[in-house]
């Protein structure tokens, strides 16, 4: 018998109440939480929410979360064959599921479109 992995996740939107969807998946040495994450979004959720940009340096450290209650990046945090606890960090607004807000207030594009709107005036 193979080992696995077991993904607890904290699910929802804000202003919804959280749920916690519990995701079984083969554990490979050396794989790390992002891998976890990403086998299941492919193979058997891919309404989960997780972000990640590895291909991109500049925006690394976006697969922020917590694993087992400590800040980790998913993508450096070691798969492990028992039960992880996975959360979205909870100091910044949360977007959906996994999914947190990554820029500061003033690098948002909201922000900086109504500084541009108040230029012209």
């Amino acid at each position: 018998m193979s080992a696995t992995a077991r993904l607890i996740v904290r699910r929802g939107r804000p202003g919804e109440p959280p749920s916690t969807s519990l995701y079984e998946i083969p554990y490979t040495p050396g794989a790390s939480v992002l891998d976890g994450l990403r086998y299941v979004r492919a193979q058997l959720d891919p309404s989960l929410s997780v972000r990640h940009s590895c291909i991109n340096a500049n925006t690394c450290k976006e697969c922020m979360i917590l694993v087992d209650g400590k800040v980790e990046y998913a993508c450096t945090a070691r798969l492990e064959p028992r039960e992880m606890k996975l959360e979205p960090l909870p100091n910044k607004a949360h977007l959906k599921d996994l999914v947190t807000e990554i820029a500061p207030p003033d690098e948002r594009l909201d922000h900086a479109l109504a500084a541009r709107a108040g230029v012209g005036a």
